[in-house]
């Protein structure tokens, strides 16, 4: 079984005053919310159960369970004060069902292909970028084991917002999210955080996608260039 958590709670500081109304998730891209073209990506792939956890404006969301007919809404009450590790921690029941994807929510997948792809080992999905970076990105051991998960980083692949856990990987995230939920400091603290953490208990490799499949948008003005890259007037 496939299972997708899609997080979806935050409240986009960064793309306002578009998110002002609209979370971020929802804002359109070539006529589609970013959110649909990442669960039509896994639609079409055939996952199960996808999970969209909600928080900001978490009503806007209702309609997708009625168009997607195996979509779940969780809500994160703690969106607001905890960082992601509390929409993880939502749905974190899930991780004991199979295979599970986790995914950002405000992704512009331009290729859906993505999706398609057998992935027969835990992975995150990353792009490479040469020189240096001070985003998150993903150290590496002789045979491909990701032994680091953190910002920083040189002629390094890079995180693309989209992780895919087997079951036993996604039991061991069960138990190190479920352990670290409470400790000091947890508020502060990034899903991928807890990863890095117990990064010895899990056998993760990079899935490397090219740098135009996802198109992570963060602020209106890089919206406003993808929107021209794909010449839609109405983005």
């Amino acid at each position: 079984m496939e299972i997708a958590i899609l997080m979806a709670s935050g409240m986009g500081t960064r793309m306002r005053p578009i998110t002002g109304k609209t979370p971020k998730p929802l804002v359109e891209v070539a006529g589609k919310p970013m959110i649909e073209t990442i669960i039509d990506g896994l639609e079409k792939r055939g996952v199960d159960k996808i999970i969209v956890v909600t928080g900001y404006l978490r009503n806007q969301f209702s309609y997708l369970a009625d168009k997607y007919n195996n979509l779940v809404i969780v809500y994160n009450p703690a969106y607001e004060k905890v960082n992601n590790i509390s929409s993880v921690y939502a749905a974190k029941e899930y991780l004991l069902q199979g295979d599970c994807f986790i995914c950002e929510a405000d992704l512009y997948v331009h290729d859906d292909s993505i999706f398609q792809e057998d992935l027969n080992e835990s992975c995150y999905y990353g792009k490479m970028i040469q020189g240096h970076t001070d985003d998150w990105v993903f150290d590496l051991d002789d045979q491909g084991i990701i032994t680091r998960v953190g910002k920083h980083g040189d002629d390094a692949y890079n995180m693309t917002g989209i992780a895919y856990f087997k079951e036993k990987d996604a039991r061991i995230l069960y138990d190190a999210i479920t352990e670290e939920y409470g400790k000091t400091g947890y508020e502060e603290l990034f899903w991928d955080e807890v990863v890095d953490r117990h990064i010895k208990d899990f056998r993760l490799r990079v899935h490397p996608v090219d740098n135009t499949q996802i198109v992570e948008i963060d602020t209106v003005a890089e919206l406003e260039a993808v929107c021209r890259r794909l010449a839609n007037n109405g983005c």
